[in-house]
């Protein structure tokens, strides 16, 4: 039996994310075949996806939705968050067995990643976190990297004659959201003051990293594709809305972020 991830017990985390989807039924089997989540519920046109009934994932329908542009302020990537490194190992398997197309994999040093994009453009991390206890800290500064994963070591980790990777496990949670942005020190400011976030990496002026409670990054934000970016179109598919989990609040709210993206907060514990 796993543990709930760090990532999970901070006093802020990520709770769901929504997407926008042109072809709902088709990205929702996608997240089901693919990243192992399993189907919860239907309601009002929206698919709940989530692992082992812990809801993480809503895909919203909107047939009528122009394509995401990634050129604008939105989602980078979804970052599922597996409990083990052996279960990274499980997934890395699957995706090997099923032909699944890989657009990166890289040793952050805080953690092991392999990269995807959706049908409709939405990027996705599947990853593991090292142990807390291996995080080098600069000050309040973490020391991340991208590095080349070691592909083989964490297939090491999956022990002989296991049952292989049966969909995402109980305690597999999304640890972070990357978001595009315009500008990444006003995304830095805005999460500081509306939820208290910690800055705990810059990468040039082009992204910034955030947390709560001294985890790797709850949220990511960067400029790469969107520098300057506006207000997002409402009437593209992509990113709907964040929701954030903290302690220090008692009723559900939504504001939004300097882009128009919604997040909205729930009271409680993961």
């Amino acid at each position: 039996m796993s543990e709930l991830p760090f990532a999970a017990t901070t006093p802020v985390s990520v709770a769901r994310v929504g997407l926008r989807a042109r072809d709902a039924e088709s990205l929702a089997a996608y997240y089901r075949q693919v990243v192992g989540l399993q189907e919860l519920s239907r309601a009002d046109g929206a698919i709940t996806l989530g692992a082992a009934n812990r809801p993480l994932f809503v895909i919203e329908a909107d047939p009528a939705a122009k394509p995401d542009d990634p050129r604008s302020a939105g989602l980078f990537h979804t970052a599922f968050l597996l409990p083990s490194r052996a279960d990274l190992g499980r997934w890395i398997n699957h995706a090997i067995a099923n032909k699944i197309a890989i657009e990166g994999a890289s040793d952050h040093l805080v953690s092991e990643a392999l990269y995807l994009t959706d049908p409709e453009g939405n990027g996705i991390e599947i990853y593991a976190d090292r142990q807390q206890r291996d995080w080098k800290w600069n000050g309040d500064k973490i020391a991340m990297a991208t590095e080349r994963l070691n592909i083989p070591s964490v297939v090491a980790d999956v022990p002989a004659g296991d049952a292989g990777w049966q969909g995402a496990p109980e305690n597999s949670i999304i640890g972070h959201v990357h978001l595009r942005v315009g500008r990444p020190e006003e995304a830095e400011a805005w999460w500081n003051k509306e939820f208290g976030f910690d800055t705990v990496a810059k990468y040039g002026g082009a992204a910034v990293f955030l947390s709560s409670g001294g985890y790797h990054h709850h949220i990511g934000a960067n400029a790469w594709q969107s520098s300057g970016a506006g207000r997002r179109d409402p009437a593209r598919s992509g990113l709907a809305w964040v929701e954030m989990r903290s302690d220090n609040m008692t009723d559900e709210t939504a504001r939004e972020d300097p882009w128009g993206t919604v997040i909205r907060t729930v009271p409680g514990k993961a």
